[in-house]
């Protein structure tokens, strides 16, 4: 179950609403746990229960591979809602972005989220830009999910 979820996306993240980024690890390690990161990645397990919300917060661009099924609310820093729906194994691309969840189901949602960083003037940042490594990289990720 471990490995699934390295290997998976994650799709939700949780922090305090500011405008500065913060890693949802830190600000709300209920529902997100470091799995891995190096200079190219951060890969971030997600567990949201039975009707779950979190605080405003944001993500790099990244990979989101859903675990288990989930119906979820996200509402964005200027109050647009959009509803999702994922399927397990199911991925997503997900730009930058900076929004609030709730689980809107009954039951629990696991997801991985593996957001993509660069270098600029020598400092890792998030960004929604991937080098071909990096594609390869994800491409991997999305591929080993569904393996035991």
């Amino acid at each position: 179950m471990l490995s699934k979820l390295f290997w998976a996306g994650a799709l939700v993240c949780l922090a305090a609403a500011c405008s500065v980024a913060q890693d949802p690890t830190k600000v709300e390690p209920k529902h997100y746990k470091l799995n891995f990161e190096n200079e190219h990645v951060q890969v971030v397990s997600v567990y949201y229960g039975p009707h779950e919300k979190s605080a405003m917060h944001e993500h790099p661009g990244g990979v989101v591979v859903s675990l288990t099924a989930a119906h979820l609310r996200f509402t964005d820093e200027n109050g647009k809602v959009r509803e999702v729906y994922s399927k397990p194994g199911e991925s997503r691309w997900y730009p930058p972005f900076k929004h609030r969840v709730e689980n809107l189901g009954d039951t629990a949602y696991e997801a991985v989220y593996v957001g993509i960083k660069q270098k600029v003037n020598g400092v890792v940042t998030p960004t929604s830009a991937m080098d071909e490594e990096t594609k390869k990289i994800v491409a991997g990720y999305v591929a080993g999910a569904g393996r035991p």
